[in-house]
């Protein structure tokens, strides 16, 4: 029987690769059930990426490596860094390769957009729950215009292989579905959380002790 989380308890999602953490973002618990698990990560966050995050992912600099060239390291270095500006609620559910996000635009509390968020279908851990992001999403606008993003990066990780070809069917089996769930606006695409809140009690977390233990 699965020990499910409480309501308002703190954790951590983590990308885990080659069995090391990749990242952490502390978020807080808004429901956890057989079903259906959703997080919410607030900014101010305490979180922990990769040192090379800046340079290949923000500056497109691969002089010293890509992503996955880093991710294969045995001496991954991890920094801590608050999450900024968007106030994302995220829902994962049981074997699926990828996840859903609502983002708002924190101060002005304007919703921004949803978000597909392919990766590996979760697991528990002893601190919260781990995946690992996959590169490809989709945006998709309070309108329901939606497009693929990082389709050159997913291709990337592909030929470099970081990307494993099983993780590669598991995104390739998802994309009918996801763009079926988008067209019919299905759960939770259905604007039925958009006038969800946070309780006021909530603060952005810190990443609990052996956040980076396996």
């Amino acid at each position: 029987m699965e020990n499910f989380r409480k309501v308002g308890e703190n954790c951590v999602l983590r990308g885990i690769v080659n069995n090391n953490v990749w990242v952490s973002q502390s978020v807080i618990v808004v429901k956890d059930e057989q079903k259906e698990t959703i997080l919410l990560l607030l900014p101010g966050a305490q979180c922990a990426i990769p040192e090379g995050y800046a340079r290949w992912r923000v500056k497109k600099d691969f002089s010293h490596g890509t992503r996955w060239q880093e991710a294969k390291s045995n001496h991954i270095k991890l920094l801590e860094s608050p999450w900024k500006t968007n106030r994302v609620l995220i829902f994962l559910e049981p074997e699926k390769f990828y996840s859903i996000f609502l983002f708002w635009d924190h101060e002005s509390d304007q919703f921004g957009c949803y978000y597909i968020n392919f990766q590996l279908p979760y697991r528990r851990s002893h601190c919260g729950f781990d995946t690992l992001d996959l590169d490809l999403d989709i945006v998709i606008d309070p309108q329901y215009k939606w497009k693929w993003k990082d389709l050159d990066h997913y291709q990337a990780g592909i030929q470099e292989g970081g990307i494993q070809d099983e993780w590669v069917s598991g995104i390739e089996e998802s994309k009918s579905e996801v763009i079926e769930r988008i067209n019919n606006r299905e759960y939770p695409l259905d604007g039925s959380w958009l006038k969800w809140r946070p309780e006021i009690t909530w603060k952005p977390p810190a990443l609990p002790n052996n956040w980076e233990k396996i």
